[in-house]
């Protein structure tokens, strides 16, 4: 062998040496991870977060700690992750929808949604139930809204936040069915259910993974879901498009996302833990049981979706005139 080409060998074995260590540098985990959830515990962001915490950690061999930073619709949360350390180590599980939202609704939004979040990847759809407080003399989609316009402005509709889907699904509802009814916010979709439930509001439109167990408790009854088909959990309630209701694909899509401009590497070591864990029997039948369905898919199909969303709901919230407290 000539010198000429042992040196050129010897070369890339050097920056082979060095190359190496710096990409797996990159994709490990030094210190605990946050998963911020931007909504008050108990909603369905927060039983994720929580239901998928413990196997993260074992995958990245540290800590993650699941961390409630609720107010503006999400924003105050969904901002502290926009701002961290683009390191992976900082995480933000919640209803994307409100982030699809949020460009046309706060005007003074400080961080870009598209620029300052990565996508790591989706978690589950979840179907919206629409339901009410068992008082209420409806247990049709007719019936409620014959009741509606019999009685416009009685009907208290509890929501997850100004801003929130669950909140422009129910404007656009009353919009599309000629009803009024008042949308009352609550901090997070917990709270809202419980609010329903107590009978200080009447109707909620919100996921069902936080919905549903009111429902089969007989404290909230179950008038109407979205998605393709009924819930198994559900079966003897309609569909939004059995019932001819609009915004019949209307739901929680629940995503994962990190830092902007963090190194795609670790998105990638990110992603492909999320989706080994979404594949796992128990975390799918634990979904399953709340009526939700695992999404697991690339960082660039969350994009996509808040790509097109953005665009969709935004016209919603424009035409409607939705605008912050």
């Amino acid at each position: 062998m000539n010198f000429r080409l042992m040196k050129a060998i010897a070369a890339v074995a050097a920056l082979a040496a060095v190359s190496v260590p710096s990409v797996v540098r990159a994709q490990e985990f030094e210190r605990p991870v946050r998963i911020v959830v931007p909504f008050a515990p108990g909603g369905t962001s927060d039983i994720l977060a929580r239901l998928i915490s413990p196997k993260l950690s074992e995958a990245i061999g540290q800590p993650v700690v699941v961390e409630n930073k609720p107010g503006a619709a999400g924003n105050i949360g969904a901002d502290s992750v926009a701002k961290a350390k683009p390191d992976g180590h900082t995480l933000l599980l919640m209803d994307i929808g409100s982030l699809a939202v949020a460009p046309s609704l706060f005007t003074d939004l400080t961080y870009d949604v598209q620029k300052d979040l990565a996508p790591v990847g989706m978690v589950m759809f979840g179907p919206y139930v629409l339901a009410v407080n068992p008082s209420v003399p409806a247990k049709t989609v007719p019936e409620l809204v014959a009741y509606a316009k019999a009685n416009p402005g009685k009907l208290a509709v509890a929501n997850s936040g100004v801003g929130a889907l669950n909140h422009i699904t129910a404007v656009a509802l009353a919009r599309d069915l000629g009803i009024e009814w008042k949308n009352v916010p609550y901090k997070g979709g917990a709270a809202a259910s419980r609010a329903v439930v107590s009978g200080e509001s009447n109707v909620i439109i919100n996921g069902s993974t936080a919905t549903l167990p009111f429902v089969n408790n007989k404290q909230l009854a179950g008038i109407a879901v979205t998605g393709e088909k009924r819930m198994q959990a559900l079966p003897e309630v309609e569909t939004f498009k059995e019932a001819k209701l609009p915004l019949d694909d209307a739901g929680t899509w629940q995503g994962l996302l990190t830092t902007g401009n963090t190194p795609p590497e670790t998105v990638a070591r990110l992603n492909s833990d999320l989706n080994k864990i979404l594949a796992m029997p128990e975390i799918q039948e634990k979904i399953a049981e709340q009526g939700g369905m695992v999404r697991p898919g690339a960082p660039d199909d969350v994009k996509a979706w808040l790509d097109t969303n953005i665009k969709n709901w935004g016209g919603i919230v424009t035409a409607s005139g939705i605008k912050p407290n």
